[in-house]
């Protein structure tokens, strides 16, 4: 049974380990319940890009943004399927899929639902992420077959309303419970890099590793500065500005012992890693990447940079069988 009962001081002994310590101890985590050499390929895709009215300071596509990018509409539902089939032949494992809203309206979840059968049909995992949910959205999704809901708490509670003030950290749990109780799985994690301080890591990790169920999914963001945003403009030029690599790889080893089950995914930011620093966080128990050129609106390091890499790790990409192992098959 995986512990849900992680005190803020445990946790915060695990960032202050030695580096060598901590990744022997996640390393052992992971191989306990993982494949270690295996690595789910995802795919992220904006069905509807920006003019959401929240006030997220590190995203581009919030309407008090200043970033370039225009408001569009829900894409068609067969062109979101080609685009899962595109990614299928490709190797991706799941198919995540986006939407620019503070919550979807009505009108849209016929739609909405329709793209998660469809790439369902296709033996694709689904993924999406719309924003704050109603219980009855959460129930549409789940019938359609929804394999997992995405929605981030991005950082601390403490730290949460320097980065956001249209939503509170109590709304993103909210829609959280409201994803468990349709019986969607769920993907949560946040972003590092945002100014925030290692306690403030630590409250993030620890949030997560005590909700009832740990998350199924953990992505692992670093920022990624684009002009235009209240962050972006403050750091500008500068990835990772906030944290260095060696942080970073800690914040991965530290989600793998806390949440040993999970899948921790390095999502947004890993275009501008090292490939030193990405193969550190693969043995600090990451195994999950998004591939690609483009998330959501951000770069991504792109799918022969990720081959390449995985050839030099001797990584390979997992397989659509269940990816958990158990203890005694470990």
């Amino acid at each position: 049974m995986n512990r849900t009962d992680w005190t803020y001081n445990e946790v915060a002994e695990l960032f202050d380990l030695p580096f060598s310590e901590l990744l022997f101890r996640a390393a052992v985590v992971h191989r306990r319940y993982h494949a270690p050499n295996e690595v789910q390929l995802c795919t992220l895709l904006s069905v509807k890009t920006g003019g959401c009215p929240e006030d997220c300071g590190y995203c581009s596509q919030s309407a008090t943004a200043e970033s370039g990018v225009k408001a569009g509409k829900l894409m068609d539902v067969d062109a979101v399927l080609s685009a899962a089939a595109a990614a299928k032949e490709a190797g991706s494992q799941r198919f995540c899929m986006g939407a620019a809203w503070r919550s979807p309206k009505e009108r849209d979840m016929p739609k909405v639902c329709a793209m998660v059968a469809g790439v369902k049909e296709m033996g694709l995992e689904t993924c999406m992420t719309l924003g704050m949910l109603t219980e009855g959205q959460a129930q549409a999704l789940a019938a359609a077959g929804l394999d997992y809901y995405n929605h981030n708490i991005d950082s601390s509670p403490e730290y949460y309303g320097e980065i956001i003030t249209t939503r509170t950290f109590e709304d993103r749990l909210e829609t959280l419970s409201r994803v468990r109780a349709a019986g969607i799985s769920v993907c949560c994690g946040g972003i590092v890099g945002m100014g925030e301080s290692r306690a403030d890591r630590v409250g993030f990790l620890q949030v997560l590793a005590t909700l009832p169920r740990h998350p199924e999914s953990v992505p692992i963001n670093a920022l990624v500065p684009i002009p235009g945003t209240v962050l972006g403009d403050l750091l500008a030029g500068t990835p990772m500005a906030q944290i260095d690599d060696i942080e970073f790889v800690r914040t991965v080893a530290v989600a793998r012992i806390t949440m040993p089950r999970s899948m921790v995914r390095l999502s947004a930011g890993r275009e501008s890693m090292s490939e030193a620093t990405q193969a550190l966080c693969f043995l600090a128990g990451a195994n999950s990447i998004f591939t690609g050129d483009k998330l959501l609106t951000a770069g991504n390091a792109g799918s022969d940079a990720d081959s390449a890499l995985f050839n030099k790790l001797g990584l390979i990409p997992m397989s659509a069988a269940e990816p958990m192992r158990s203890e005694k098959a470990a």
